[in-house]
């Protein structure tokens, strides 16, 4: 059975050509995310990290390549049956927050479900919207609330659908050390308890260090890969491969 994730030869080329205004994002990154882990992108700045966070979610198409979703490629896919595979598998904690203005921390949080036609588990609403900081403020609508505020309320929105596949983009950048350490253990938790992939794009080894293993990419490369990661060591790894000490035969 294949990953729940699965890239193969994924290339992705902003610009045409061969000439100075062709960019090589991907250069045929080939990697599976397997169920009920967590799995770190780390690199250094422009290393692909984030387009392959997008085209691993359907949010980008790559040039050449394919991408499996639940078993699914997205090949040839039009807008509305990726939105409607997004939907029912996927879960999304980006930069932006995307939280509706009119709706409360609740309403917020439980918006995918009732669009997908779930019925939300309450309880366990209620529980990540604690967890997240946020249990005394589940009236108040995002203007009441501060930037790392709502990004909580982004992470609860993930998290309270129990996805098959969690992506997240630096989801713990805008929160406070404390906060920040929950979501992680939360994310980590929802990968061992529920089987979720969680695929998390980050630049701070902390954060790298609550997943399962993490993935270095360089020049849009997959360099190497650390198993049980500590903060030190993603740390020493990325020192080296920001001083450009990696082999591309490593990929």
């Amino acid at each position: 059975m294949s990953a729940p994730v699965q890239l193969t030869d994924v290339r992705k080329v902003y610009g045409t050509g061969t000439g100075p205004g062709a960019v090589t994002a991907l250069g045929g990154v080939t990697y599976g995310f397997e169920a009920g882990t967590f799995t770190a992108v780390m690199g250094p700045s422009g290393s692909g990290k984030s387009t392959l966070l997008h085209c691993a979610a359907g949010l980008d198409t790559p040039t050449s390549g394919d991408v499996h979703l639940t078993g699914r490629s997205l090949r040839g896919l039009d807008e509305t049956a990726l939105t409607e595979l997004r939907r029912e598998h996927v879960a999304f904690v980006f930069q932006s927050f995307n939280l509706m203005p009119a709706l409360t921390v609740r309403q917020n949080v439980v918006l995918p479900l009732m669009l997908a036609g779930k019925s939300p588990d309450e309880a366990w609403v209620s529980e990540v919207i604690r967890r997240v900081g946020l249990g005394d403020r589940t009236r108040h609508r995002p203007s009441e609330l501060s930037g790392g505020q709502q990004q909580r309320v982004a992470i609860a929105r993930a998290l309270a659908g129990r996805a098959a596949i969690t992506f997240a983009d630096e989801p713990t950048g805008a929160l406070d050390t404390v906060t920040a350490l929950d979501v992680l253990a939360l994310l980590r938790d929802q990968a061992r308890s529920l089987g979720q992939t969680v695929v998390m794009v980050t630049h701070d080894p902390v954060a790298a260090s609550y997943a399962d293993c993490v993935v270095f990419l360089v020049d849009g490369q997959i360099v190497s890969e650390t198993v049980h990661p500590t903060a030190e060591a993603v740390a020493a790894e990325l020192a080296q491969l920001s001083a450009g000490r990696y082999s591309p035969s490593e990929t």
